[in-house]
């Protein structure tokens, strides 16, 4: 756990417990780099809320866009957010949302960071 918190401070509750599991078997250049590529491609979940009450006045749809959901964007921008109710019940599970693409972009920024800087023989990674 220490890794994260020095490396991510920002990161708080179940997407704190998932990066350290990420980090713990990482050398600390790996960790670095990770921490570097990770805190570039995360989503905030105040952020993406704010976009998501926007759907109600602007446009419908922002917030999925920002969390790289093209599709279900388009979707609801030509639905007004599906008459709002999809808007509304995103309102409840924006949280979920923001971790579920948070957690696929940390797996996939384990991976390239694991790829590019392989740890020394003898020591352990995943």
């Amino acid at each position: 756990m220490s890794k994260v918190i020095r490396y991510l401070p920002e990161l708080e509750g179940d997407e704190q417990v998932y990066v350290a599991t990420l980090l713990k078997n990482m050398t600390d250049e790996q960790a670095e780099q990770f921490a570097h590529v990770y805190r570039s491609r995360r989503r905030d979940a105040n952020t993406a809320l704010i976009l998501a009450l926007l759907g109600f006045v602007v446009m419908a749809g922002i917030h999925r866009f920002y969390l790289g959901q093209i599709g279900m964007g388009l979707l609801y921008l030509f639905t007004a957010g599906l008459c709002f109710i999809g808007t509304i019940v995103d309102l409840f599970n924006i949280k979920k949302l923001t971790f579920e693409h948070n957690r696929k972009q940390a797996d996939e920024v384990m991976h390239l960071i694991q790829g590019a800087f392989p740890a020394p023989p003898g020591q352990l990674t995943e």
